[in-house]
């Protein structure tokens, strides 16, 4: 079963442990934060691209009908 970016369990909690020693426990929060935040902003910018990309084929069909 695969999880985050095709990543399974095993690879994520690895993946925390490193960063955990890394970063130590204080910057985690910080650094989950600020790539939820990155996230959410990219998961935004796609659907106001695919809102776009839509409504331009929509005009488009409009255009090959009249």
């Amino acid at each position: 079963m695969a999880g985050i970016f095709g990543l399974g369990v095993p690879e994520l909690v690895i993946i925390l442990i490193i960063a955990l020693v890394i970063f130590g426990p204080r910057k985690l929060p910080q650094i989950g934060e600020a790539i939820g935040k990155a996230i959410a902003g990219f998961k935004r910018s796609t659907e106001e691209v695919e809102k776009k990309v839509q409504s331009e084929f929509e005009e488009i069909e409009k255009g090959i009908k009249n």
